[in-house]
């Protein structure tokens, strides 16, 4: 039986009106041009009577809950019965040059400043047109799994936190000059063929979309929008109509586009202005040749039937079992938090906040700290230790679960150096953000079968040895299922819930381990959970146990229309600044 598979590519109509862009963070980041279009890409797997498998991928920084339940909104409203939520699989190319705004969380908006409706609706209706569209355009279909290396030399990829890589035992330590190999280079590749002919394609390969950096004004696809035009166009030229490729993340949290080693910082000053678009055009297009290579030879083709699990996980409180948990007794997760490094930003990548203001950040987080911790008799006492027990060695400046910015409220501290915290003192009073949550805290997570191969989908921005890990706790748990042979990991799917570092990363306190979020037990319960739901795939359909209707709780309606930007955007930007 052959699989009934269909794609589409659909155009994200926002239109550059000088709001910030999402990735970077920063106040400035504004997009006042479009240099290429962004696309929404869907390929629908269908095969027997089972409900179709749907891919779908944006040109964007991430995935929000808000985008993803808007779509399964209006999908179940156009496909009925036919539709199945667990099967969605939204994914994110993790550019920092598209919109922002499009979250009902309110942290991550602060930049744009606030949340766009208008944004959100055109990913919604583009996400949902693609996916309608591909299901309309099913014909029989055989698909390949391959997978392909990355040879040293070829300029790609290179790990951006190597002293926090170096600590894990599970790796081969690197040098300074070896940052190129302290990653996966291989690419997996899912194909879709028709007489023997390369029709469309999905490609998995982790390296952060950033080589178009922040001092940039237009919306752009960066190095994974090129590849997926330059591969569409190849196939093009080969007689194919309407091919759709699909160029998604894999373990790309401590991996950038750019060189990191010796005189890192003045190689990539060199690369500026326009030469920043040819480096993301030549970033993308190593990746389109490698994807093209691996799938225009001979592949044997696969013939399984399609499943899906996906369950909603509150990462805040999770106990974790002894056996990932290093042997610590009683570790658990805690409230979203950012650290002092979240703050410093990456080298080469994003700079953040000048260092003499991170050395203060630090400064005054030890001393809350301290002062929380020296009084056992005090009634928040067992809080604050259980708290930083859970994130450990991270020097905490937002408490985003209690809304506190180093111990004091957020509408405490003042705006008048920060744009970004004069928007958060504007947007509390104004009660926008009172009952509102600053980042997500129930995220899904999602298992896909597909013939021999299981697809490990995860909101997170996962580091190399962290992804490695989920994979190898998800193949334990289905060891069982003998016609299971490959085990692949997509990141950036569904929500954000920012980085996911291993426990020994996490210690470094880099960049990736200060937006950890949920502690240095993150991983351990990504994990623990992943596990819990593999072990569900192993089981037959009518046999499975596990929450199916965990959710993340509604927004305030009346919250979110007051820190929406309806106005004109160069107001509320002039307004936002302080001073």
């Amino acid at each position: 039986m052959l699989y009934k598979v269909g794609w589409n590519k659909q155009e994200i109509q926002i239109s550059p009106k000088g709001y910030a862009m999402f990735g970077y963070g920063m106040w400035g980041h504004r997009a006042d041009e479009k240099r290429t279009a962004l696309y929404a890409r869907s390929i629908s797997i269908q095969y027997g009577l089972s409900a179709p498998l749907i891919f779908c991928c944006l040109d964007f920084g991430c995935i929000t809950h808000a985008m993803r339940s808007g779509a399964i909104e209006q999908l179940q409203q156009r496909l009925g019965v036919g539709f199945q939520e667990q099967n969605l699989v939204l994914m994110a190319t993790h550019t920092h040059s598209g919109p922002g705004g499009c979250g009902h969380e309110a942290l991550y908006n602060m930049p744009t400043p606030g949340f766009v409706p208008q944004h959100l609706d055109a990913v919604v209706q583009a996400i949902v047109e693609s996916v309608c569209n591909a299901l309309q355009q099913v014909e029989d279909t055989e698909i390949a799994l391959t997978t392909i290396q990355f040879d040293d030399a070829t300029p790609i990829a290179w790990n951006r936190s190597i002293k926090a890589y170096n600590r894990n035992p599970d790796v081969i330590s690197r040098t300074e000059q070896e940052t190129h190999l302290a990653l996966s280079r291989e690419m997996q590749l899912i194909g879709f063929y028709r007489q023997n002919q390369l029709q469309s394609f999905i490609s998995l390969f982790g390296v952060h979309a950033t080589c178009l950096g922040n001092s940039l004004n237009a919306y752009d696809g960066d190095n994974k929008g090129y590849a997926a035009s330059l591969s569409e166009e190849f196939l093009k030229q080969k007689g194919i109509v309407n091919p759709v490729t699909i160029f998604a993340q894999a373990t790309a949290g401590d991996v950038s586009p750019h060189f990191h080693g010796q005189k890192q910082q003045k190689i990539r000053d060199q690369i500026q202005g326009e030469q920043e678009y040819q480096y993301a055009q030549q970033n993308g297009r190593y990746q389109s040749e490698l994807a093209l290579k691996a799938l225009s030879q001979p592949l044997n083709r696969i013939e399984v039937e399609i499943d899906a699990l996906c369950t909603y996980v509150d990462l805040s409180q999770v106990e974790i079992p002894v056996e990932f948990s290093k042997g610590f007794v009683s570790a658990r997760t805690s409230q979203p938090c950012h650290g002092q490094a979240f703050f410093a930003g990456t080298p080469v990548d994003g700079h953040g906040a000048p260092k003499v203001i991170t050395h203060g950040m630090s400064v005054l987080a030890q001393w809350v700290r301290k002062k929380r911790l020296a009084n056992p008799e005090s009634p928040e006492y067992a809080k604050y230790q259980a708290l930083y027990a859970s994130q450990g060695v991270k020097n905490i400046v937002i408490e985003a679960g209690d809304k506190k910015i180093l111990g004091q409220n957020i509408d405490a501290v003042p705006g008048i150096f920060d744009p970004l915290i004069s928007e958060m003192n504007k947007q509390v009073k104004a009660g926008a953000i009172q009952e509102s949550p600053l980042v997500p805290s129930v995220v899904p997570l999602q298992l896909i079968q597909l013939g021999p191969l299981v697809l490990v989908c995860c909101p997170g921005e996962i580091t190399t040895t962290a992804g490695q890990r989920v994979m190898q706790t998800v193949q334990q748990a289905i060891s069982a299922n003998s016609s299971i042979k490959n085990v692949w990991l997509c990141s950036y799917c569904n929500d954000y819930m920012g980085y996911i570092t291993t426990f020994e990363e996490y210690q470094q306190q880099a960049y990736e381990g200060g937006h950890t979020l949920f502690g240095q037990w993150t991983l351990s319960a990504v994990q623990f959970k992943f596990q819990q739901l593999a072990q569900q795939l192993s089981l037959a359909k009518d046999q499975r146990v596990y929450d199916q209707s965990t959710r993340p709780k509604p927004i305030p309606k009346q919250e979110l229309a007051k820190r929406t930007n309806q106005g004109n955007i160069k107001t509320a930007v002039s307004q936002g600044v302080a001073g």
